[in-house]
């Protein structure tokens, strides 16, 4: 709007050297022995502006109606335009809320921009065969326009020209019109159908956007490119045929165009936008033609009725999520001359077939990844809703982010010792994942990699892993206990939030720093158990009721982080179990099991009296990974009594 004022103002300043009068109705100046109608005094609503203006005698005619001349003449109804006037200037008639006729005459050649934006109650037009452009914005949000004639004549229709004509239900664009500018038609709501005429080359970005009672469209043969959003949202819109000079679809072209059943891309089109048929849920083929060398970023993403896909000879670019949330998608399948794709038995992956790219989301059941994959690449099987097991062979290194992301009745999967990373989200919404093992070849967990995996109740975490993501394992109500590996120097902020199942958990020694919310309600968390000295900790790192934290003798700061979050610390001894079967005379032998720290050192002292007692170590014991040990006493029987003891050595 700058540029605009700047415009007006310098407008101003040469109308200001010009000869001024004022005739009947009207304000106008004098330019070289022209009129040009500056504005409008009447109070008339209808108005027939006359085709001379006698000045001193002489008839001068009227040729131009300047700019702004009627501007916000809200009570003006009826327009007529003398065949003397060539042009008509910007925002001319703008806002005139009330006009609900314009009959112009015969030698207008151009319509300013904006010359009848927001004419409301417009209901008819009609453009002469003079005029040879439709500049931009100029019958915008006329509500009430529901018919226009283009005629022959014009070229190019401007931007944003009848963008909002809520009541305009049919449009011809003539043969001689080569541009359709951006968002031309855009929110024309009751536009039923569009005649594009054989001369037009671009469709601009946005031209039909929101075009919801548009039914069908015939594109021809002579456009090259369709533009960003140029039928997005075309809700009724069933059937498209694409001519054949087209070579780019653009970005979200026929976007959430949810009618949509059938679309022939013709073999002239070399790309396929990003968004391009995002969204498109009655689309249930497409053929993607050898012409196409690209296909963009979520081009087809939630086209949920598409059941297959035959992608060409020469596409070498597939971008990320291409068909992702295509439920329905039961095969995708590459021409074997791909040089850079390849499928099998309907599973899209590189020409090498060393990463898999995407497993149809209709097919259920179990799979198995070949051997000669190395990569699972990001949203793999993204919503495979059937998907129940998937082997993952020894080759494979890495799991993308998002990779099994909302594979809701996915049960088991086993993660070989060949995998080093596991990406963000990958195994986030599976919620029927019981249990997961990762082996100690991960060194890092991405971001919410478990997600609210619901039913997950058993996860092991190995010393390989370095680096544990942002709520790695929020929302998973089932998990009941968890070690957290000496590997591992942080957990971050709401990791473990909202595990109202989780009873108790062991922090490894190498941890320095717990988050904010990292154990914020969980409900039933009873037990912390510190393997090192005290970690820095946010004073919202846990929620009541607030759980004891056991502390092994030596180390230090815990009465600190106590203060600092509200717990209980209590030091952490060895414990005998008395309450289960190995408690007790085992095959001649008295024993039982300790508790304590996993790996630690425990000796075992026995002696024969506790007045004035002497302690002889019996055993010497290292807990296992579980933090127990089996302790036994063979020689129980040759003493009238026995009592044991537990000390560190």
């Amino acid at each position: 709007m700058k540029t605009k004022r700047n415009l007006l103002q310098a407008w101003l300043l040469c109308a200001a050297m010009l000869p001024a009068g004022v005739q009947a109705q009207f304000n106008y100046t004098i330019n070289n022995g022209a009129i040009t109608i500056t504005g409008y005094i009447g109070t008339d609503p209808v108005v027939a502006i006359p085709d001379t203006i006698d000045v001193s005698g002489t008839d001068l005619p009227v040729t131009t109606i300047g700019d702004q001349a009627f501007y916000y003449c809200t009570t003006l109804t009826n327009v007529i335009i003398p065949n003397s006037v060539t042009s008509i200037g910007d925002q001319a008639f703008y806002n005139c809320l009330s006009l609900t006729s314009v009959a112009m005459g015969s030698s207008v050649t151009n319509i300013g921009q904006a010359a009848f934006l927001n004419c409301t109650t417009l209901t008819n037009v009609i453009i002469p065969n003079s005029v040879t452009s439709i500049g931009s914005w100029t019958f915008q949000d006329c509500h009430s326009l529901t018919s226009v004639a283009i005629p022959d004549s014009v070229t190019s229709i401007g931007v944003n020209a009848f963008e909002g004509c809520t009541s305009l239900t049919s449009v011809a664009i003539p043969d001689s019109v080569t541009s359709i500018g951006n968002y031309a038609f855009e929110d024309c709501t009751k536009l039923a159908s569009v005649a594009i005429g054989t001369s037009v080359t671009n469709i601009g970005n946005y031209a039909f956007n929101g075009c919801t009672s548009l039914t069908s469209v015939a594109i021809p043969d002579s456009v090259t490119s369709i533009g960003f959003n140029a039928f997005a949202g075309c809700r009724s819109l069933t059937s498209v045929a694409i001519g054949t000079s087209v070579s780019s679809i653009g970005q979200a072209a026929f976007a959430y165009c949810t009618a949509l059943t059938n679309v022939m891309i013709a073999d002239s089109v070399t790309s396929i936008g990003n968004y391009a048929f995002v969204g498109c849920t009655s689309l249930a083929s497409v053929t993607i033609p050898d012409s196409v060398t690209s296909i963009g970023y979520q081009a087809f993403y939630s086209c949920t009725s598409l059941a297959s896909v035959a992608i060409g000879n020469s596409v070498t670019s597939i971008g990320d999520q291409a068909f992702y949330n295509c439920t329905n998608l039961t095969a995708l399948t590459v021409d074997p001359d791909n040089p850079a794709y390849s499928s099998v038995a309907g599973v899209l992956f590189d020409e090498t077939q060393t990463t898999l790219i995407q497993y149809p989301g209709a097919l259920a059941g179990s799979y198995t990844i070949p051997n000669s994959v190395t990569n699972i690449a990001g949203y793999a099987f993204y919503y495979c809703l059937g998907l129940t097991s998937v082997t993952i062979p020894n080759s494979v290194t890495n799991i993308g982010d998002y990779a099994f992301n909302y594979c809701l009745s996915l049960t088991n999967v086993a993660i070989p010792d060949s995998v080093l990373s596991i990406g963000d989200w990958a195994f986030s919404f599976c919620l029927s994942l019981t249990s997961v093992t990762i082996p100690n070849s991960v060194t890092s967990i991405g971001d919410s990699a478990f997600y609210n995996c619901t039913n997950l109740a058993s996860v092991s975490l190995p010393n390989s892993v370095t680096h544990i993501g942002d709520s790695e394992f929020c929302f998973c109500y089932k998990l009941a206990s968890l070690t957290i590996p000496n590997s591992i120097m942080s957990i971050a902020p709401g990791e473990f939030f909202h595990c109202s199942g989780l009873t108790n958990v062991t922090l490894g020694s190498s941890v320095t720093n717990i988050g904010l919310n990292a154990f914020s309600y969980c409900s039933s968390l009873m037990s912390l158990f510190g393997m090192g000295n005290a970690p820095s900790v946010s004073s919202m790192a846990f929620a009541e009721p607030y759980p004891t934290i056991y502390y092994l003798p030596g180390t230090t700061g815990w009465d600190a982080f106590a203060q600092i979050t509200g717990l209980s610390a209590v030091p952490w001894i060895p414990q005998v179990q008395t309450g289960n079967t190995n408690f007790g005379v085992q095959t001649n032998a008295f024993g039982f099991n300790v508790n304590w720290a996993s790996g630690l050192t425990v000796v075992i002292e026995a002696s024969t009296g506790l007045v004035n007692p002497t302690w002889s170590p019996v055993s010497t014991n290292t807990l296992d990974t579980n933090g127990m040990s089996y302790f036994s006493d063979p020689q129980w029987t040759n003493y009238p009594s026995r009592f044991y003891r537990i000390r560190s050595p």
